[in-house]
């Protein structure tokens, strides 16, 4: 074989052009290419003139951006003799859509249809380190360059290989739909796979498709996956057929984080129909059986002896205290004696970090080896981990990552794949975990409870300062990002002694305003629980709490509140965001008694989101009946505009703004979990009360601005933070009282009766009815 005339060797020290970037054609059978990647990606042009914050020097996605960036040539563009593109996406698929954003990038720049590229999800590579964790909304902002730069350098080699085979020169070729045509015939990449490849891994610059030559990326496109969706074809970690992996669950504690001591009738249980095996593990006791029905009875007929943990005795009320003893003082910068103050003080309580796809794995843990399937964030941590707990080495741990359905930051943690391989380790059986409904909001992760107290000062229609302290319920970052800020740390705009949780505070939270001297301060406490980062961490608390106190600051100096905003906002891109809702809603429209509207903004992930609600308070609405629900005010609309950057898919951005706007509803009216005498009071989605069609807005619309940014903004987490703000906002003014608690209905009296703490989980419907909603 002949190698196309190409390329450059990898000892060559010549640099790309200010429009091209470096990659590498790999050695192997048939042709690979990877990028390399040593600022990680386009730069974005700074849009704030004022003094920046952390945040808008550097920020999250910056952060793991960098991190991604030195071991992107491992993430590879292959071609095979059957002319398909394949590639191993290091990153969760949880809903987002980010294989459908990838495929769209390969297509555009590699000028192959849609339907020949296969985007799978790669198994845990040690080797990429930072480069295989999926937050933030990081992945197509971190993915964007190298992904295209693989794809353009596979056809350029491609196109360089056609040109021998063909005689004729690369300029006067034409790769298009997965088949190059020149003057002198025609080739297809399947017959070039071979041909394009090299037996020596080199160095090669190339030059990416400029906007304007956009032909897919920018473009609606359904998923790829849709059709498997839709169809039950799609394979999640319960789907994959594993050689002798029963289903297995666990009896868990009636008290949050509490312990096994013994099962006392363990012969009984081993007797029941279908029961394989039983083992004690650290969270509980296991069972395996033919069915999960199965297990479900042996879990009910379980006599256990419990240890209550630190929390037996808790409640909301102790919890809320010990946050309050944390509270850092506000320090008021100088300011004129006549100044006025504003201070307000909000409580966001406990919620479930739960996933519509229950917590699951399968695990099969043999002698000197173990393999896990599961749909895991941040595999290569789960990897390390679970090769600890077993007494294994790294290299004799398989993790495969399956694609899961939904996370809102659940599954950054690998609870499910750890404890499977405890229990597998434990009965020396494959097993097939899966967590029961109950036992996710009672053991699972919870986004932490929180206060946020704001002070803010004006005087003569101006803001002088805007001081925020945020004091949490600690929220757990041992899923790779502490590695990350540890690794970065040297590099970050932040200085001093901060915790994990603090560094990821100041590199997310920013007041888009000019409201003068501007401070936000993040204190956790209490360790006791099990907590995440829910979806857009911080941010929909902070955000809340900061535009209830815009609006008060606007009706204390008798502004309207867009207007309001739109003085003191400093991004061009907020303010444009903001008129968009504002018009798209009619804001300040005459409307009923008992409805109103509220607007909010946020800044984050490389973009800017506006959001404007109308919200029906009317006795009529709030009170009507609806079986076995939480009903209270309603959305009745919803605007939205998202500033993204660059839009890979218009279609998958607008279903995360969607999907972001239901969960600002549920934030702001309906959704928390109770905490009482060391127990969680919620068990499953019928008495935890996310967003249901009860309470989707019979209209919502989505608006994605114009951009003329090179690069992509974060889409999986922006809708959150603006929505649930701008419904605070919309209470407060039907009420004529800023609200102070969230969910605002958490004090009222519980709209369920609880389901028993022993047995942890409840037997399953047997009448043959409906009991779906």
């Amino acid at each position: 074989m002949t190698d196309p005339p190409p390329t450059e060797h990898l000892d060559s020290r010549s640099g790309p052009s200010r429009r091209s970037f470096m990659g590498y054609v790999i050695a192997g059978a048939t042709l690979a290419t990877g990028a390399e990647m040593t600022l990680g990606s386009e730069p974005a042009e700074a849009v704030i003139p004022t003094a920046p914050g952390p945040a808008e020097i550097l920020d999250l996605n910056d952060l793991l951006t960098l991190a991604a960036a030195p071991t992107a040539s491992l993430i590879t563009v292959k071609i095979g003799t059957d002319g398909r593109a394949s590639f191993a996406l290091p990153r969760a698929e949880v809903g987002q859509g980010i294989i459908t954003s990838s495929t769209m990038m390969i297509a555009e720049e590699l000028d192959l249809p849609l339907d020949k590229i296969d985007v799978t999800l790669a198994k845990a590579r040690p080797e990429l380190m930072f480069n295989q964790l999926t937050g933030g909304s990081n992945t197509t902002i971190s993915t964007y360059t190298p992904i295209r730069v693989a794809a353009a350098l596979a056809k350029q080699q491609l196109l360089r290989a056609a040109a021998v085979v063909l005689g004729d020169t690369v300029d006067a070729l034409v790769a298009k739909s997965g088949v190059i045509t020149g003057p002198s015939g025609q080739i297809s990449y399947g017959d070039l796979a071979v041909k394009a490849s090299v037996t020596d891994t080199v160095r090669a610059e190339v030059t990416l498709k400029t906007r304007a030559q956009h032909t897919v990326i920018g473009t609606p496109q359904g998923r790829t996956d849709a059709r498997d969706a839709v169809t039950g074809k799609k394979k999640f970690a319960m789907d994959l057929d594993v050689a002798d992996a029963l289903p297995t669950m666990v009896a868990r504690p009636p008290t949050h984080n509490g312990a096994p001591v013994r099962l006392r009738n363990e012969a009984a249980v081993l007797d029941l129909p279908g029961v394989t095996h039983v083992a004690q593990v650290p969270t509980g006791i296991a069972v395996r059986a033919k069915t999960f029905g199965q297990c479900i009875d042996a879990i009910r007929e379980m006599d256990i002896e419990w240890e209550g943990g630190e929390l037996a005795g808790e409640s909301d009320a102790s919890i809320l205290a010990k946050v309050k003893q944390a509270q850092l003082p506000m320090v008021v910068p100088k300011v004129p004696v006549l100044t006025q103050r504003v201070d307000a003080e909000f409580t966001f309580r406990f919620r479930s970090n739960s996933s519509l796809e229950p917590n699951c794995a399968i695990a099969d843990v043999r002698a000197g080896s173990a393999e896990i399937w599961a749909s895991l964030k941040s595999p290569v941590v789960a990897q390390e981990e679970i090769a600890g707990e077993l007494g294994l080495p790294v290299s004799e741990v398989t993790v495969n990552v399956a694609q899961g359905g939904g996370s809102f930051g659940r599954k950054l943690f690998h609870d499910a794949a750890l404890e499977g391989a405890r229990i597998s380790k434990a009965m020396g059986k494959p097993v097939r975990l899966m967590w029961h409904r109950v036992d996710e909001p009672r053991q699972g992760r919870l986004h932490p409870m929180a206060t946020s107290r704001v002070r803010a000062t004006h005087l003569l229609g101006e803001v002088l300062s805007f001081e925020q302290r945020h004091t949490s319920v600690q929220t757990d970052f041992g899923h790779g990002l502490g590695d990350i800020i540890t690794n970065h740390a040297a590099k970050l705009p932040v200085g001093g002694n901060l915790s994990f949780a603090q560094t990821i505070f100041t590199l997310t939270q920013e007041v888009p305003y000019n409201f003068g001297a501007v401070t936000q301060l993040l204190n956790e406490t209490d360790d006791r629980f099990n907590t995440g980062s829910m979806r857009n961490i911080y941010s929909p608390d902070v955000r809340t709490a900061n535009e209830l106190v815009v609006d008060e600051l606007a009706r204390k100096m008798r502004k309207d509140p867009v207007a309001f905003r739109r003085k003191f906002l400093r991004s061009s891109a907020a303010k444009a965001a903001l008129d968009k809702v504002a018009a798209m809603g009619d804001w300040g429209r005459t409307l009923p008694d008992g409805v109103t509207q509220g607007v909010a903004i946020h800044k984050e992930y490389k973009g800017v989101t506006a959001c404007l609600v109308e919200l029906d308070t009317r006795p009529a609405t709030v009170n009507r009946d609806v079986r076995n629900g939480v009903t209270g005010p309603r959305v009745t609309k919803a605007f939205f505009a998202v500033d993204a950057g660059l839009v890979i898919n218009p279609t998958g951005l607008e279903a995360q703004m969607l999907g972001g706007v239901m969960d600002g509803i549920a934030l702001a009216l309906t959704s928390s979990c109770h905490f009482e005498d060391g127990h969680f009071l919620e068990a499953s989605w019928d008495n935890y009360f996310y967003t249901r069609q009860w309470n989707v807005p019979p209209e919502i619309t989505v608006e994605i601005m114009p951009s003329d940014a090179g690069q992509p903004g974060g889409a999986g987490e922006a809708g959150v933070a603006a929505s649930f703000a701008a419904i605070a906002c919309a209470y407060a003014r039907a009420t004529g009282k800023m609200p102070t608690e969230f969910p605002i209905n958490h004090a009222d009296e519980l709209a369920f009766e609880p389901k028993p703490f022993t047995p942890s989980v409840v037997q399953s419907p047997t009448d043959g009815l409906d009991h779906t909603y």
